[in-house]
């Protein structure tokens, strides 16, 4: 493990150590966790964003096209 020094506003410090007492979980390993989602939602964003940079129209509309013109089903109708 490595070990990480920052400062935060004051505000947040209050609100992460009010947080980790609430759900009895240590400080630091709140601080991790939320650095964890932030990490693999921006990660997730990037993957993405190469994946629509690969993709073409015309291949998204050929496969539409492909889809039956029918009613869904009872349980997948939306309400």
């Amino acid at each position: 493990m490595t070990e990480l020094t920052v400062t935060v506003p004051d505000a947040v410090y209050r609100g992460i150590h009010d947080l980790s007492q609430r759900e009895k979980i240590p400080l630091d390993q709140l601080v991790a966790l939320a650095l964890s989602e932030k990490l693999s939602a921006m990660m997730t964003e990037d993957y993405l964003q190469k994946r629509a940079a690969r993709g073409r129209r015309e291949k998204f509309l050929a496969v539409l096209a492909k889809a039956r013109d029918e009613e869904p089903e009872a349980h997948d109708r939306l309400p």
